[in-house]
């Protein structure tokens, strides 16, 4: 088994805390060395594949007692210096997932069901009341999308190539 890093966001975080995500969309990018020579060829998911493990980086504190921010208590009055989740060691991730399985889509092709296992909520398209008709995991999930990938050029209307990863945590 192999592990390695992934980023993730404060509410994803919370999410797979909270048994919400089970899986992640990360846009496909073609390694360095693959051009037109090497077109067609298959290359390996960053993320590993099934029975490989993923150990969480979230926004941190370091110190006697790691603090992480998305789920630190505070209401504000406190100012802290987090330290990004790209700088987290190894040693301080207190989230390890385990891959499930792996596949290559678009991400337009993202079914409602696969959206809330993104870890998503469901938005209200317009109608009142409770969860059913009108609610949308997708659309939560788009709008998501597009606040992390548009800005780098992947946003939902060029509907790129995403890894599809699933995973279950690992319990310590």
């Amino acid at each position: 088994m192999i592990e390695r890093p992934i980023l993730m966001s404060a509410p994803m975080v919370r999410a797979i805390l909270e048994g919400r995500k089970t899986m992640t969309r990360r846009v496909v990018k073609p390694p360095k060395w693959s051009d037109a020579e090497h077109a067609g060829v298959d290359y390996p998911c960053p993320y590993g594949c099934a029975g490989d493990g993923l150990w969480v980086r979230e926004a941190w504190l370091p110190g006697g007692n790691i603090s992480y921010r998305s789920t630190s208590p505070g209401d504000g009055s406190v100012t802290f210096h987090w330290k990004p989740a790209i700088h987290m060691p190894r040693r301080a991730s207190r989230i390890t997932l385990e891959v499930t399985g792996v596949l290559v889509e678009r991400v337009q092709e993202i079914s409602e069901a696969d959206a809330k296992a993104e870890g998503c909520e469901a938005t209200n398209c317009g109608m009142d009341g409770a969860e059913g008709p009108g609610f949308s995991y997708r659309q939560t999930f788009r709008s998501l999308w597009d606040s992390i990938n548009a800005k780098r050029g992947y946003g939902w209307d060029v509907n790129p190539h995403v890894w599809v990863v699933a995973f279950n945590q690992v319990q310590p």
